[in-house]
């Protein structure tokens, strides 16, 4: 079902990007909760966009960073557990927004990464979650979101 909805977008999902530190990139808990550590928008390998939102770039920019990081995130958990049709659920995303001092839309940025879960996994996309404002992310990137899922093993 899950994969279906990705074609009937036109998404293909890119490859499971590296961790760029000393982490792990998903480690799952308790037999059924996949945790995702904080995607950046990689691209191709690289960042499409940088900067703050706000300043450098604006929200629509933001939010196509955020949507990157949901299709980050679903790499990472095809990597973890070898089948998307396997997730029962989205339960939380913390997103982090690069912000220019004075800008709080830092909801409708990451609604980027929220809709597009919802339009791939439907109701099983609908999450709790947090989206917040920083002064700097790792690399200069817009956005950083890490997700939790429940899945089956």
């Amino acid at each position: 079902m899950i994969e279906t909805s990705l074609k009937k977008l036109g998404i293909s999902l890119p490859e499971a990007p590296e961790a760029v530190g000393s982490y792990s990139p998903w480690k799952i808990v308790s037999g059924n909760l996949l945790f995702i550590s904080g995607q950046l928008p990689v691209k191709g390998g690289r960042l499409p966009v940088k900067g703050k939102v706000g300043l450098d770039i604006g929200i629509e920019k933001g939010r196509e960073a955020a949507r990157i990081t949901a299709l980050n995130a679903l790499a990472q958990a095809k990597a973890a557990i070898g089948d998307l049709n396997k997730i029962r659920q989205c339960i939380k995303i913390a997103g982090y927004v690069n912000s220019a001092p004075g800008f709080t839309d830092h909801p409708a940025v990451i609604n980027g990464a929220s809709d597009l879960l919802v339009d791939i996994l439907g109701e099983k996309g609908r999450h709790t979650r947090i989206a917040v404002g920083v002064s700097e992310l790792p690399m200069n990137a817009p956005v950083e979101v890490e997700f939790l899922f429940e899945v089956s093993i």
